[in-house]
């Protein structure tokens, strides 16, 4: 049984998660950090609902029928998936110029990745902690193709419109994942900590762990290094879920950068004098895994014992700040042990989100 600690530095990081995919959604893909500061006088400090106007917005360049963009010339025959299969009610606001990723969203509301995470929440819980593909599958495609919709977003990433595609040509489920120009992107990332968090805590042992979050990663996400790192995911998080109370997360951190990128945060990290040096300077702010994984490390050691802090600045580098600032929220809450209590009470569905949470420890447990 997982003692008390243990537990509670997975509710904490599960908490944070959802917090950090909150904050950033207003600004989410905000390529210019001026743009946050212009529409936002001083920063995101708080949740903020989503803006009218979208100054770095490219959603009308994306495709509404498969993954990816929209093609140029020649017929597609495929049917509309955005509209006709998911997001049923939301393609009106995609082919408008400026049109915000997250239309309407209030406050303190989460996106539709950290949806996708919440369903296997519940779906880990209701197997006792254990992950079961197919189950899964089955609430993923719920989730997204129920009617009237279960959950608020707009947009779907470019993996969500490619396996519906491809589900609606009649590929088997576990064998829709589609591959476009941002499959190996940070958002692969989003549901691989609820796995990770209910499997070691119920026993099983790290490298079947790991092998599950493998082949759950390859349902959406079919791409070898973002497998790879994926196993450096789960790696880090292992070793910071069971860390003697003792050891510093920081060097964790490190070790891991170091192991996983060649890149160590301390050997670094007195060089850099901002944040922007690193996120859009030496790595870009876009989600693709190779810059995204190393920006995210970076503001994880940095920010390891001000996790409040982290993702707020997250937030304001812009980019594709909500799913790196899950991934970072999970590492921030992991670290510490705590919950940001002052922002995860007034997410906007706190109370469902904290008892799907409790509910999946209780039943690892309970085990």
């Amino acid at each position: 049984m997982p003692d008390l600690p243990t537990k509670l530095r997975a509710a904490a990081a599960l908490k944070s998660a959802f917090v950090g995919d909150a904050l950033a959604m207003p600004v989410h893909w905000y390529y210019n950090p001026m743009d946050i500061f212009r529409q936002f006088p001083g920063g995101i400090t708080q949740f903020e609902a989503a803006p009218d106007h979208h100054p770095s917005s490219i959603m009308s360049l994306h495709s509404t029928r498969k993954g990816g963009r929209s093609a140029r010339g020649g017929a597609d025959t495929q049917r509309e998936i955005v509209g006709d299969v998911i997001l049923k009610g939301r393609k009106k606001f995609w082919g408008k110029a400026n049109q915000h990723y997250h239309h309407g969203m209030p406050a303190g509301e989460n996106t539709l990745n950290a949806y996708c995470c919440r369903a296997l929440l519940r779906v880990l819980a209701g197997d006792c902690g254990h992950y079961h593909r197919d189950n899964f599958l089955d609430a993923y495609i719920e989730l997204m193709t129920a009617e009237p919709p279960q959950h608020p977003d707009t947009y779907a990433e470019s993996y969500h419109r490619g396996f519906f595609a491809n589900l609606d040509q009649g590929r088997p489920a576990h064998k829709c994942g589609a591959v476009t120009h941002d499959t190996a992107s940070i958002g692969g990332l989003v549901t691989i900590a609820p796995i990770v968090f209910a499997e070691r805590l119920a026993g099983t042992p790290l490298e079947q762990v790991t092998q599950h979050c493998l082949d759950h990663l390859a349902l959406t996400h079919p791409d070898a290094y973002l497998a790879k790192v994926c196993r450096d995911y789960v790696g880090l998080l292992n070793d910071l879920l069971f860390r003697d109370p003792e050891s510093d997360a920081k060097a964790l951190i490190s070790a891991w950068s170091k192991r996983s990128i060649s890149l160590q945060m301390s050997e670094i990290f007195p060089r850099i004098h901002g944040d922007n040096e690193v996120v859009g300077g030496m790595f870009s702010s876009a989600c693709y895994i190779t810059d995204s994984w190393p920006c995210t490390l970076y503001l994880a050691y940095k920010y390891c014992n001000a996790p409040e802090s982290g993702l707020l600045a997250n937030t304001n580098l812009g980019g594709d700040n909500v799913h790196r600032g899950t991934v970072l929220g999970t590492l921030l809450g992991l670290s510490n042990g705590a919950t940001i209590d002052a922002l995860f009470t007034q997410l906007r569905h706190s109370a469902e989100i904290e008892k799907e949470i409790d509910d999946l420890l209780l039943a690892v447990t309970a085990a």
